[in-house]
């Protein structure tokens, strides 16, 4: 496990290289990503390096950690909606090679395909990951079995909470999920990790340094072979 602090502009800048050194030895790259406020300034520097010519997505696919049951994909807090507008929008992707999971009378037998998919694209080479505040990586909540595959997920209170910033009403977020799991995470070739704030020191110091347990499911991430962590200087406060 690589550990990267710096600024947060900074590490955009040197996690999207991650992603201009792939592309150029293997443009066909199956790419994970993920959704939330970390990852944004990533995801603008990738816009403006496709933009100046410096990386193309044009044979790239993707697949995305998560989406909430009950949206639909033009939902303005839907997952697909958040991709569009932060990222495919604004790249030269083809919009039919980018996936997220469907919200949309989930279940497990059809998340189960989800899984089936990426192994027939070839496997993700390059995983995103951000971190809850309870260690969760997609919907993978505390509890989460290390060998689950991509599934239907009861949210958490705290999980349920954090999100509610962004719909009118607690009433209005999403109870349920649909996540890949820890198992398909870890079968990523690569995962780049990042964090940024004070309020992530903790489990962050958790997920690097503590006990592997399924009550921390990012610690899972000491196990894998190629993590590297992009944590900003408050996020690493602790460690």
């Amino acid at each position: 496990m690589k550990i990267i602090v710096d600024t947060p502009e900074k590490l955009a800048q040197l996690a999207a290289q991650r992603y201009v050194e792939l592309l150029k030895n293997k443009p066909n790259a199956v790419l994970g990503y993920a959704t939330g406020s970390t990852p944004l300034g990533l995801y603008g520097e990738l816009a403006r390096l496709n933009a100046a010519g410096e990386v193309s997505f044009a044979e790239a696919t993707t697949f995305n950690l998560d989406e909430y049951v009950g949206l639909e994909g033009t939902h303005d807090q839907s997952y697909r909606y958040f991709m569009n507008k932060n990222l495919f929008d604004k790249i030269d992707i083809k919009k039919e090679n980018t996936n997220v999971p469907c919200g949309i009378d989930m279940t497990n037998e059809k998340a189960a395909q989800y899984d089936k998919a990426i192994e027939a694209a070839g496997g993700i080479d390059l995983q995103l990951l951000g971190i809850g505040h309870n260690g969760h990586i997609g919907f993978n909540e505390p509890g989460t079995p290390f060998g689950s595959v991509t599934h239907v997920v009861d949210l958490t209170e705290s999980t349920i909470n954090a999100n509610a910033r962004f719909f009118e009403s607690i009433n209005d977020v999403p109870t349920q999920a649909v996540s890949m799991g820890i198992k398909t995470v870890m079968n990523a070739r690569s995962i780049i990790f990042i964090a940024l704030g004070a309020d992530k020191a903790e489990i962050v110091k958790k997920m690097i340094c503590g006990e592997v347990t399924p009550e921390v499911p990012a610690s899972v991430l000491q196990l894998h072979p190629d993590v590297e962590v992009y944590i900003d200087h408050a996020a690493a406060s602790l460690l």
